[in-house]
């Protein structure tokens, strides 16, 4: 199956997008809001670009040359052809306003989207072989993800234009990136509110008397008996029931917020934290023991270092569940600004638009957060044997 799968990827689906070009070429690609007929010979640029996609496919099926620019190649293909036919048919909006279809997707655009799919299987191919070789390692690992996110909001922008999905239900990507720059004073106060005073705030204090309290019930035993159990306890609350408590005790400023976030990352950080420290084996500390070291000088020198990888897991784990604490948090009571606030708020409007886009910056933030620690963890951790 895997030999079958590898030589149907490999060989074959540069020559099925190619064909799938071909017939794409004989039907409409739909209608756009005013009820006119578009064809791939509407416009020179759009008969353009689906002429460049084509000889990308066509060479790719009969040449088949290799290499990560050749892959770079197919990738800017992809996204320039594969966009154009849906701006040709998401014209201005009519009368309805912005719950009206965009438009209805003909035969010649869904025979197109699938002879896509597999022009961009192929660049993944590609890219991915290239990503194994070592001077261009780097480059092609994160063309990978990026060219696998962008065919997926590909997809969601083909679904919502092609079917004529009203804006309220789902707005199309392209629409969410016009709020966004049309509302960006907006969500950068949100982003500051949310993410730099109540998220960075709470997760520091919560991480770091996780930390401190993880290394006091490494020293006296009893502590671990008594306080892990209502470690698991206190961190099965409900957030939904902490977050109107914290409100009432802190207020409705980011205070609060910070005190749900300390709550939900304080006991991951103190398990993980036990469980590195517990993680270094006893010939180790016995070797530190017959050297005379103390216990500071064993926890600093050999037993820290071996829980770092523990310590980051956490703090990866943290990252993620304090911007949802306070996201979540600020339902319950915010000033008028905040992402949750801005959630809360636009929905009830049946502003969609602004709610997606606000989600989009919660997503990008958590994820260059998360980034961040992932690649301090590696410069602190590349020589442990969990790393190698």
């Amino acid at each position: 199956m895997t030999r079958f799968g590898t030589a149907w990827t490999q060989e074959r689906s540069s020559l099925l997008a190619f064909l799938f070009f071909v017939i794409a070429l004989g039907f409409p690609i739909g209608q756009d809001s005013a009820g006119n007929t578009v064809s791939w010979v509407s416009a020179p640029t759009l008969l353009l670009v689906f002429g460049i996609v084509t000889l990308a496919a066509a060479v790719q099926a009969f040449i088949a040359p290799r290499g990560l620019w050749v892959g770079v190649f197919l990738l800017s293909a992809c996204l320039a052809g594969g966009w154009l036919p849906l701006v040709a048919i998401d014209r201005q909006l009519n009368d309805l306003g912005p719950q009206a279809p965009v438009g209805t997707g003909g035969l010649g655009l869904w025979v197109f989207v699938f002879g896509l799919g597999f022009l961009v299987w192929r660049t993944l191919s590609m890219l991915s072989e290239a990503a194994g070789k070592k001077e261009s390692k780097g480059f092609a690992a994160l063309l990978v993800p990026g060219l696998f996110g962008a065919w997926l909001i590909y997809l969601w922008q083909v679904g919502v234009t092609g079917f004529g999905v009203p804006s309220v239900l789902l707005p199309s990507p392209e629409r969410i990136a016009e709020v966004f720059m049309a509302s960006t004073d907006t969500l950068q106060a949100d982003f500051y509110q949310t993410f730099v005073k109540s998220v960075l705030t709470g997760f520091a204090m919560g991480c770091g008397s996780g930390f401190l309290v993880a290394v006091l019930v490494d020293r006296v035993p009893f502590l671990q008996r008594g306080l892990l159990p209502l470690g698991n306890f206190v961190s099965a609350l409900p957030i939904v029931g902490v977050a109107p408590i914290m409100v009432m005790w802190f207020g409705f400023d980011w205070q609060s917020k910070a005190a749900v976030i300390v709550i939900m990352t304080f006991f991951p950080m103190l398990v993980n934290t036990i469980a590195g420290l517990h993680a270094t084996q006893a010939m180790e500390r016995d070797l530190m023991r017959s050297y005379g070291a103390s216990y500071l000088q064993t926890l600093v020198r050999v037993r820290l270092p071996n829980a770092l990888p523990f310590i980051f897991n956490a703090l990866k784990i943290n990252s993620t569940l304090a911007l949802i604490g306070a996201i979540v948090a600020e339902f319950f009571g915010t000033p008028i600004v905040g992402m949750g606030f801005r959630i809360s708020t636009e929905i009830g409007r049946m502003n969609v638009e602004m709610v997606w886009a606000t989600i989009a910056v919660a997503a990008v933030a958590g994820s260059l957060f998360y980034g961040l620690l992932a690649l301090a963890e590696r410069a602190t951790t590349f020589w442990h044997p969990s790393y190698r």
